[in-house]
């Protein structure tokens, strides 16, 4: 959580990391109360996201970041919109991953459910996984992906969950390239992680921010 919000304080040029959890644990909304979140997180552990959205839980998944910085064009679309080109170039990479079920983002089944007038969503996962919105991933009915915003005068920050947890590194490429003509692959500079380790003992390990609603 740190290291995301560091380099959206930082970046000259869109970013896309992915990154996985040492251990079973569960990020949940800036908006969302320590009771609840302390309620679905049992033994895992817990850290509250700089970005909204509900309790998603961590461990099999991967877990992606975007950072938009204001001087990029694309800052200048709604929130709404760059949520909706995200997932779509995250379905098509997945296609690649998945040889069999259903695959189709939230939006098709609304307008699914709209033409047949059936209830077409189901909810078998907890918490944020319970609650497809319009742009979210399914599979065979089920909510695989979705993700979390905060926006700034500074740029956007897009946190997503996959939970799928044998993606390839031919998804990777896939999914970065469908989101840039141009990517460059590298590692976070020592300066940013030296950054994000005093902002994560400062902040998101603090009970202050815990504990914030």
């Amino acid at each position: 959580m740190a290291i995301d919000e560091v380099l959206l304080s930082r970046a000259r040029s869109a970013i896309l990391r992915f990154y996985r959890w040492n251990e079973p644990a569960i990020s949940f909304g800036y908006f969302v109360t320590f009771a609840e979140a302390s309620i679905a997180a049992g033994d895992r552990a817990m850290v509250r996201r700089w970005t909204g959205g509900g309790i998603v839980p961590h461990g099999a998944d991967l877990t992606y970041s975007i950072i938009i910085p204001a001087s990029d064009p694309v800052f200048a679309e709604s929130s709404k919109s760059i949520y909706e080109k995200v997932h779509r170039a995250l379905s098509c990479a997945l296609i690649t991953e998945i040889e069999k079920g259903e695959f189709v983002p939230v939006a098709a089944l609304y307008e699914r459910r709209n033409e047949t007038e059936s209830t077409v969503v189901d909810c078998r996962y907890n918490d944020c996984f319970a609650s497809p919105v319009h742009a979210d991933v399914m599979v065979d009915g089920r909510k695989v992906a979705g993700a979390a915003q905060r926006k700034t005068r500074g740029g956007l920050l897009h946190q997503g969950s996959i939970q799928r947890g044998n993606l390839s590194e031919e998804f990777r490429r896939i999914f970065s390239q469908l989101l840039a003509n141009q990517f460059i692959t590298s590692a976070i500079d020592l300066d940013i992680l030296s950054m994000a380790e005093e902002l994560g003992a400062t902040k998101y390990a603090a009970d202050a921010w815990l504990h914030r609603r």
